[in-house]
């Protein structure tokens, strides 16, 4: 039953064929601030809890509200308002090293915690997001969704009934690992392939993400865990804050087109990374570059990377040496490929904002500026209902999907357990 649950449920959200191009033009009578406010705009990835949680008091209070503008960073009410975005995943980033050194569930706990104080303190503002139909409610009503997902599996401390507490607290999409391989899965950016893809516990966490309703995130994983993901997953998958490999050749962080094509096949969606060195091979080329030649001056100088005087010497090695930007075109050149190759249902926005540090594009550099990129889509002739599926319905469909799918846990397992 199952199985026949899940072909029919494909067979429901469909691939497609790549959508043909509205009547748009530049002198569209929708502007793209118009469409902007019309539309409800979803970004899959912000990271702005771990940016209020590291500039945190010494008492532990925020430093920064939010709900006013700021200097700092990319994301607040007021430019949030501006752009017209409706909806943001708020990243639970768990660095890397808590695999090893263990508190990453604490941690998570805390970053959760921080969201919901956002919220509490500005109801008319900010809103929890639990679900597509609540995203929806919360733009009617005119507040934004903090819906939140998980940055890095390590939290779960290969406990399995860790997946439903965090469901309970809000994860509605976990990003399997991170910088480095971990407990649940290889990393794009570890060479050491523990796992060969998924671990044994891995396999164990996807099925139970299906079950109780959490997206599966495919970014950050490797090749070989991302098709162990898309074998065993029942539902469809997401990559909310990746770009594409066919742009910066030989790069694991991006998708291949082989995978963005089997991850539309499976009903899922790519959420395209606004970081210029995640869609512009020139950009990401300097930024090794530049990464080399300051690990060189830290040898040089025979200090380490987190000691006071080696931080003072990165901060003005990058004051001195700024990374070059792209532009808003190129990111939409991104979205334009996955649609050219799959179709307009499996393209989505993951900016990555407050999570790229310098390397936004110009003209899309914080909350304020998705018209500029929804501007590009109308000059390209995209019309207001293919926007609209970039800006949010295929990850709602997505997550609907997720959640359609989720069941309890069997009467005698619950007895069990």
């Amino acid at each position: 039953m199952r199985c026949a649950a899940a072909i029919t449920l494909l067979f429901a959200l469909g691939c497609g064929d790549p959508a043909p191009r509205g009547d748009a033009s530049p002198l569209a009578s929708e502007t793209a601030e118009d469409l902007a406010r019309e539309h409800l705009i979803l970004d899959g990835h912000i990271d702005l809890p771990m940016r209020l949680h590291g500039g945190r008091a010494k008492d532990g209070s925020l430093t920064e509200d939010i709900s006013v503008r700021t200097e700092k960073g990319d994301f607040d009410y007021v430019r949030a308002t501006a752009g017209g975005l409706d909806a943001a995943f708020m990243s639970i980033f768990i660095p890397a090293r808590y695999e090893e050194e263990g508190g990453g569930k604490a941690l998570a706990e805390e970053l959760i915690d921080l969201v919901e104080d956002l919220i509490e303190r500005s109801p008319d503002k900010f809103a929890q997001a639990g679900s597509p139909e609540t995203v929806r409610q919360n733009k009617a009503a005119g507040r934004i969704s903090l819906a939140m997902g998980m940055e890095n599996g390590t939290p779960l401390e290969g406990q399995i009934e860790n997946v439903a507490h965090f469901h309970g607290r809000g994860i509605r999409y976990i990003t399997l690992t991170h910088s480095r391989d971990n407990h649940i899965s290889d990393s794009s950016f570890d060479d050491s392939h523990t796992h060969g893809g998924l671990s044994a516990f891995g396999r164990e966490v996807v099925k139970e993400m299906n079950r109780v309703g959490i997206m599966i995130d495919v970014s950050h994983v490797s090749d070989e865990a991302f098709w162990d993901v898309l074998e065993l997953s029942e539902t469809p998958v997401i990559a909310s804050h990746s770009s594409c490999r066919h742009f910066t050749p030989g790069w694991e962080r991006n998708m291949s087109d082989e995978m963005i094509t089997a991850l539309a096949q499976k009903g899922g969606v790519i959420q395209i990374n606004f970081g210029s060195y995640f869609v512009d091979e020139a950009v990401r080329r300097s930024r090794e570059k530049r990464r080399e030649e300051l690990r060189t001056l830290l040898e040089e100088q025979k200090l380490e990377r987190t000691s006071p005087e080696a931080r003072a010497v990165v901060a003005r090695f990058y004051a001195e040496h700024p990374l070059p930007v792209t532009s808003v075109e190129r990111v939409a050149d991104h979205i334009e490929h996955v649609i050219e190759l799959v179709g307009i249902d499996h393209v989505g926005l993951g900016s990555d904002f407050d999570g790229v540090g310098d390397a936004l594009p110009k003209d899309l550099a914080d909350v304020s500026q998705y018209p500029n990129l929804i501007r590009v889509l109308l000059e390209r002739g995209y019309d207001s209902q293919q926007i609209a599926r970039i800006c949010s319905e295929n990850i709602l469909r997505v997550w609907q999907a997720v959640e359609d799918f989720a069941r309890p846990l069997p009467e005698m397992a619950l007895e069990a357990g």
